[in-house]
């Protein structure tokens, strides 16, 4: 067992290891590029992304039986914190392989685990997930999204929306209806993996896809996607029986909120170190503005959130670890770090002044990103529903 690094946060030394590592490859890679492509509306680059993959991010927390590297939670969340410090797009594509992968790993039948999870460790496949839909968002069982079974495939019709990064990638991890006449909504839902060749024209007339507008978090681009009697084989039903889907999604929202949050932590620290640099050479008044309190006290708040943040998605991912529940906790994490970010990001623009409104500067970028984690990935709203009923039931 290593031994903690006090000086770390009780980080062992394999965890610094893993973020010192981390840490280089953004500053070298993502850090210098960020805020141009951001300005641009452009996509991360691909090149960038066969990186990540040859560096083994996307399959940190998968089994060594599957290519995975078989680290833990707090591994994971260590290496997304500083991805998204960079860039929160680049923290993001982990998010993908997260959420797929472990559906598969934990629900998959065992040729769906060997035909799927190799390629997701290591990049060779690249997923999006299509849960989210024009009328249900929060309401995860309120899909209309339809499949029906005709021989040996599945015929998807229906509207998906939110569907980030979909133009990249090979398969769609898709909930749909395939039991309509199930008594409770939550049985009547599947998951498909979906495949299709990546590219912006998706496979139409059966399927086609459009980008979303946003006003932040560039770099992967969210689509409305649109099935029209589009062809599944049978055989890539998660878990190969019907009515599961919704119980295997909620088992999935605990790592990927907890992921959500640690990407709020990097966004937050980066706006704190970047209001922290401004602050101690920006001058007013014959000195810099680090040395008026009224700055100084708006840092020392800000740097307390994010340490906050912090520790608390790191409990979540050691809770994460023992194998309980832990949806309270990741919840918690998530809607803390949620809002915290957003506050952070707001504050540093304040420390920019007018210059944190202009795009010479980064403050703008992470405040626009910022707004996107009190929506995605749970609704604050429902993380407080979430963390109210365990509290309740306990």
């Amino acid at each position: 067992m290593p031994v903690a690094n006090p000086s770390a946060g009780g980080l062992t030394e394999e965890h610094v290891a893993i973020r010192e590592s981390v840490r280089d490859f953004a500053n070298a890679e993502v850090v210098p590029i960020a805020s141009e492509l951001d300005n641009q509306a452009a996509e991360i680059p691909m090149p960038i992304i066969k990186k990540m993959a040859e560096l083994g991010y996307f399959g940190l927390i998968f089994s060594e039986d599957y290519g995975g590297s078989g680290l833990d939670t707090l591994s994971m969340a260590i290496a997304t914190e500083e991805l998204s410090k960079a860039w929160l797009s680049v923290g993001s594509v982990m998010t993908r392989m997260i959420i797929t992968a472990s559906l598969v790993e934990a629900n998959g039948t065992d040729e769906q685990k060997k035909r799927f999870l190799p390629g997701l460790c290591t990049g060779e496949i690249l997923p999006a997930a299509a849960f989210t839909e024009p009328d249900a968002g929060s309401d995860s069982a309120g899909i209309k999204c339809r499949a029906v079974k005709q021989g040996d495939k599945y015929l998807v019709t229906g509207e998906k929306t939110w569907c980030t990064w979909a133009n990249k990638a090979h398969i769609l991890c898709t909930t749909v209806v395939t039991d309509p006449q199930a008594a409770r909504k939550h049985d009547r839902l599947s998951i498909l993996l979906v495949p299709k060749t990546p590219g912006d024209k998706f496979h139409p007339p059966q399927l086609a896809g459009s980008p979303i507008p946003t006003i932040g978090y560039k770099g992967m681009n969210s689509y409305s996607l649109q099935f029209d009697g589009y062809e599944v084989p049978a055989e890539n039903l998660l878990g190969g029986a019907t009515g599961k889907g919704f119980y295997q999604l909620m088992s999935t929202y605990e790592i990927a909120r907890i992921q959500t949050a640690a990407r709020a932590v990097g966004v937050a620290q980066a706006a704190l170190e970047a209001a922290l640099k401004y602050a101690g050479e920006r001058t007013q008044f014959g000195k810099t503005i680090g040395e008026f309190q009224v700055i100084r006290h708006k840092l020392a708040q800000m740097a307390t959130q994010v340490e906050a943040g912090r520790q608390l998605t790191y409990h979540a991912c050691r809770m994460k670890d023992t194998g309980k529940r832990c949806d309270l906790e990741a919840g918690m994490a998530k809607a803390f770090c949620a809002e915290m970010v957003e506050h952070v990001t707001s504050e540093a623009m304040q420390v920019f002044g007018g210059y944190g409104y202009s795009r010479e500067f980064p403050a703008q970028r992470y405040w626009r990103d910022a707004r996107v984690f009190r929506i995605f990935e749970g609704t604050s709203e429902i993380q407080y529903e979430v963390i109210a009923k365990r509290l309740l039931e306990r």
